[in-house]
This record gives C-alpha cells, sequence and structure tokens, in this order.
C-alpha cells in the first residue's frame, strides 16, 4: 500500500507574515510545498491529505489542489479551534490553534494507511522524502507501534538571517529515538553549530546532531493515542487557562517512547533543509531553488 502524505497547512506562518505557503520560490511561481509534493511523488506517496482553516477553502482550492488533483488523489481536512472531543469546550478568549498534533487528529477520517507528516513551508529535499518513503513502504500490514522521524543534520538547518529553533534530538545505538529537546537559538558561532541552553550558556553541538524538523512517520494506531492523550492535555487547568498552550506532535511522541509503548526510528538524511523563517531568506531560497534546478535536481516546471 502506498503511503499519504499529510501535509500541515493551516499555520499563517507568524514571523514572515502573509500565506508563506502560497509565496512563489522556483523559476515559475511554483511554492515550497511544490516540491515537497514533487518529491513525495518520486518517492511512491500515493496520495495527499491538506489540512487547512476552513476559511481559507477556496483560495486554496483554487491555487493549490487544482494543480496536483491529475497526478495524485488529494483530501482536504479542516483545523478549528472548536473541534475538540466530547466533553470540552474552548476557552473564551482563545484564538491560537491547538497545536501541531490537534492539526494531525483532523486526518483520521481519510488516512487509513502508513503516513509522513510534514509542514507545507520547509523544504526538505528529495532524498528525505526517499528516506521516508522506503520506511513507510516496508512496513507489514497493520503494523503498529513503529514509527520514524526525519533527522536532519543540524548543520544543514540553520539560517543566515538569525538563530533558528529546532528540536535536538538523542538517540540510541540502533538510532531510535530517545528524546527531542527544543532548542529555540541554535546559530552558528565562532565555526561551531551552538545552542543557548537552559542557563544562558552558547553549547556547541556536532554538525551532524540529528535535529526534528516535524517530518514524521506514523501508522493509524497514532490517531487512537493522539485523541486519548489530547483529552488528558486538555483535562489540565494550566492548559486550558494558558490561551496559547499547544499540544505539538513531540509532546505526543516523547510520552509514547518513555511508556515503552512505540519505537521511532530516526532516519539519517544528506538532504539539506531550507525555508524562509524571516522575510530575508527569501532572496536567498530563491537562488537555491534556482541552483537545484540548474543542476537538474527539478524540472523547470514542475505541475
Amino acid at each position: 500500500m502506498k503511503p499519504t502524505l499529510f501535509l500541515l497547512a493551516a499555520g499563517m506562518g507568524s514571523r514572515y507574515g502573509g500565506l508563506k505557503q502560497l509565496d512563489g520560490l522556483g523559476p515559475n511561481g511554483e511554492t515550497i510545498m511544490d516540491y515537497s509534493i514533487y518529491d513525495a511523488l518520486r518517492a511512491g506517496f500515493g496520495k495527499l491529505v491538506f489540512v487547512i482553516r476552513k476559511d481559507f477553502e477556496k483560495d486554496f482550492r483554487d491555487k493549490i489542489i487544482s494543480k496536483y488533483e491529475g497526478h495524485i488523489p488529494c483530501e482536504l481536512v479542516f483545523q478549528s479551534i472548536n473541534d475538540l472531543p466530547e466533553g470540552f469546550t474552548c476557552p473564551e478568549g482563545r484564538t491560537k490553534p491547538w497545536g501541531t498534533n490537534h492539526a494531525v487528529l483532523m486526518g483520521e477520517p481519510v488516512i487509513h494507511e502508513p503516513f509522513a507528516v510534514i509542514n507545507c513551508d520547509d523544504f526538505y529535499g528529495r532524498d528525505s522524502f526517499e528516506v521516508m518513503g522506503r520506511f513507510l513502504s516496508a512496513l507489514p500490514e497493520g503494523s503498529k507501534n513503529t514509527y520514524a522521524m526525519v533527522g536532519f543534520r543540524v548543520g544543514n538547518t540553520l539560517s543566515e538571517s538569525g538563530t533558528v529553533s529546532r528540536g535536538i534530538c538523542g538517540t540510541d545505538e540502533q538510532r531510535m529515538l530517545t528524546s527531542v529537546v527544543e532548542r529555540t537559538k541554535i546559530e552558528r558561532r565562532d565555526g561551531e553549530v551552538k545552542y543557548l541552553d537552559d542557563d544562558d550558556q552558547w553549547v556547541a553541538t556536532p554538525e551532524t546532531t540529528p535535529v526534528s524538523m516535524n517530518f514524521w512517520g506514523f501508522t493509524p494506531d497514532y490517531f487512537g493515542y493522539s485523541q486519548d492523550y489530547f483529552k488528558g492535555f486538555l483535562s489540565d487547568p494550566k492548559n486550558m487557562e494558558n490561551l496559547k498552550s499547544e499540544f505539538f506532535i513531540p509532546l505526543m511522541v516523547d510520552k509514547l517512547i518513555k511508556d515503552g509503548t512505540a519505537t521511532v526510528e530516526v532516519l539519517d538524511t544528506t538532504s539539506k533543509w531550507f525555508g524562509v523563517t524571516y522575510p530575508e531568506d527569501r532572496p536567498a531560497v530563491v537562488a537555491k531553488i534556482q541552483s537545484l534546478v540548474d543542476a537538474g535536481e527539478y524540472p523547470d516546471k514542475l505541475f
């Protein structure tokens, strides 16, 4: 069974302003998402599912879905802050979505096969889709609790315009994930990759340290765990009082690893991540995409 690609497109890009998913960066106005989908098609994915905000549907269908429909089946699902399990209501004054794992839950009705989850506005690169596609396609029918994450080498994920936030991964000797610690300030300083630790000290880390760029591989049993854990999350008064609390994928994954419920294999990739974290990043991204097209990695026109 071909795996599905589940694209998180409900965010608006807080730091960059505007709908960065729709920002044309390729030679013919291609978006970063176009390149991800092209790479996924080459890597054997068989269906696309997008989670978006309902008020964005018409724009999305006209500008995005119409491009891919002849190439691969597409489904749309919607994330809303009021979409909560029975017995819970959204606190008054909350406007922020409930986070990436809440967005993942929206896919449950339409995803019945192994699936990968990605951000729409990150350029992950061809190799990363190949390693994830191979992992998901090789899972036996009905597989459960055997997940994966693409571990990018931290040195391949930095921005020239400022610090970045990354989930630094701990792994065991089998390359299974043991922890993900979000480090909110990482940059190259004095020729080394360093992050600011909890005591405000800059700590060096090897160039090849795996980091999470939110590229996960799951099977449908993950939805059940997420539903249960989300109820626990909402039952904690702290999370209801804090109008910005979020149910993130690493939070769920961390619990499943610590409980011994699931394993998450960290898949190494040579791909260089890039994205538009800051508006100043845009020209460099346009140039990087053009250089990949010039090198024959992508055709001039994708779809």
